[in-house]
């Protein structure tokens, strides 16, 4: 079904947002856009760039009027955000988010949210380290995943309607329990964070300096820690948010890390040469998606 919103607000004007604001306002999908946020540069600028029509530093005051609103900021904001604006929503509003937490998000809005409002979480599988209005792109999502964890709660309507907003942004949708959600980005996506962040840190304990290693880093480095240079706040409270699961996919990496460093420490050549193998054709595999 093709949709169509009068007043859509974007809190949270920045890559996710300010790149679905884009794709939606191309499509005609939208009349009028309102964005909220705390960086008055940002937000000016999201409005040079045509990414909204005004904005608001209050999330009150931005969402009155919306006939849908879209929360795009860290994971530990959303809740807080959506029982904030509740009040002010008319009867029919529908609230969604672009979290890379599902489970804990979902529990907490619809243990508040009355229910002439209708909440579906969302998590679209697109990005990269930068950040802000600059860096959106009406493109961003043609070709990705965004995965939808509706709940018994969820409004088979609002769900459809959501489902078309990310259709027509260029994205196949996924419907997918909340846990479940949690389990599998902790390991596709959460996990490298950490990987990256740790990889870059165990460079300081060597004799030489972080600066004289990173003078010569090249694609391996460089590709394999790209997205340590996400945003830090972001990510505390995404791993924080999805502990468990990151904490349980830290341990698989940690058997997976330690079986290498035996058999490097042994001399295995053949075993080895099949773990590096088994990994060469595990990751040839991602081609194909």
């Amino acid at each position: 079904m093709a949709v169509h919103f009068q007043h859509l607000t974007v809190i949270g004007v920045g890559l996710i947002g300010g790149s679905l604001a884009m794709a939606l306002r191309e499509r005609g999908s939208v009349e009028r856009i309102i964005g909220v946020g705390r960086g008055l540069k940002n937000l000016e600028r999201a409005k040079e760039l045509g990414i909204i029509d005004s904005f608001s530093h209050d999330p009150k005051e931005g969402s009155r009027g919306a006939d849908l609103v879209v929360v795009a900021t860290p994971v530990r904001a959303i809740p807080t955000i959506i029982k904030q604006i509740a009040p002010e929503l008319r009867d029919g509003t529908l609230i969604t988010d672009v979290g890379s937490v599902k489970q804990r998000i979902m529990e907490e809005v619809e243990s508040f949210l009355h229910p002439g409002l209708y909440f579906v979480g969302g998590h679209p599988l697109a990005g990269m380290e930068r950040s802000g209005a600059e860096a959106a792109s009406a493109r961003l999502f043609q070709g990705s995943k965004c995965i939808l964890t509706p709940s018994a709660n969820t409004n088979p309507e609002a769900l459809e309607k959501v489902t078309s907003i990310w259709k027509e942004s260029g994205m196949e949708v996924v419907l997918m329990d909340a846990q479940r959600h949690d389990r599998i980005v902790g390991v596709i996506s959460h996990l490298p964070h950490i990987v990256a962040s740790g990889l870059v840190h165990a460079i300081e304990g060597l004799p030489e300096t972080p600066e004289e290693l990173l003078s010569y880093a090249a694609g391996g480095f460089n590709d394999t820690t790209r997205v340590a240079s996400s945003h830090p706040e972001i990510w505390r409270d995404i791993c924080l948010w999805n502990r468990e699961a990151v904490l349980e996919a830290i341990s698989q990496f940690e058997l997976s890390l330690g079986k290498l460093k035996r058999l490097i420490e042994e001399e295995d050549q053949a075993g080895l040469l099949k773990e590096l193998e088994e990994a060469k054709k595990l990751r040839d595999q991602l081609k194909r998606y």
